[in-house]
């Protein structure tokens, strides 16, 4: 037998056929009922929040949708994109990975083709994010290539300076 559901907004019941409150259109939740463990609430709001998703908008390959610069930033936009019924995922951009501040950096907001459309008036952007800064060939610029080549020849003149000194005093 399946839970109940509730408005959150009014407080009707509807049926489990049923998505939106037919008095206020919010979206129905499962009525949790007062004395249920702490743990069976958690899951609770993982289904008010799956029920939120418009399934048309979960369709698709993913695509990026916005860039946050920390993690805080991004659960924001995904907050507003729930709100919108387009579910979402947050991926680290690349180029950045320190452990010691797992929260900082910035961050990818990527969601399904089908509600693309969608999570760009939701976020109020019409055109998709800058990639992040390449060149079109995919190399580096050249200032970067000639530096990592002179920490390169520096390095191998140090090692050579250290073994020629260990061998010759």
């Amino acid at each position: 037998m399946a839970a109940p559901l509730v408005c959150p907004g009014c407080g009707a019941g509807g049926t489990p056929q049923e998505r939106f409150c037919a008095r206020c259109g919010s979206p129905l939740v499962v009525a949790v009922p007062p004395d249920a463990p702490r743990e069976r609430i958690g899951r609770e709001s993982a289904r008010e929040r799956a029920r939120k998703v418009h399934p048309p908008y979960a369709e698709g390959d993913l695509v990026r949708v916005a860039a946050a610069r920390h993690q805080a930033e991004a659960e924001m936009l995904q907050g507003l994109l729930l709100d919108a019924g387009v579910p979402s995922l947050v991926r680290r951009s690349g180029g950045f990975d320190v452990p010691d501040f797992l929260a900082a950096g910035p961050r990818d907001i990527l969601v399904p083709r089908g509600g693309e459309a969608a999570a760009r008036e939701a976020l109020g952007r019409d055109e998709p994010p800058p990639p992040p800064e390449a060149l079109p060939d995919g190399r580096a610029p050249a200032w970067v290539r000639a530096l990592a080549v002179a920490l390169a020849v520096l390095l191998i003149a140090v090692v050579a300076a250290g073994v020629f000194a260990a061998v010759f005093s």
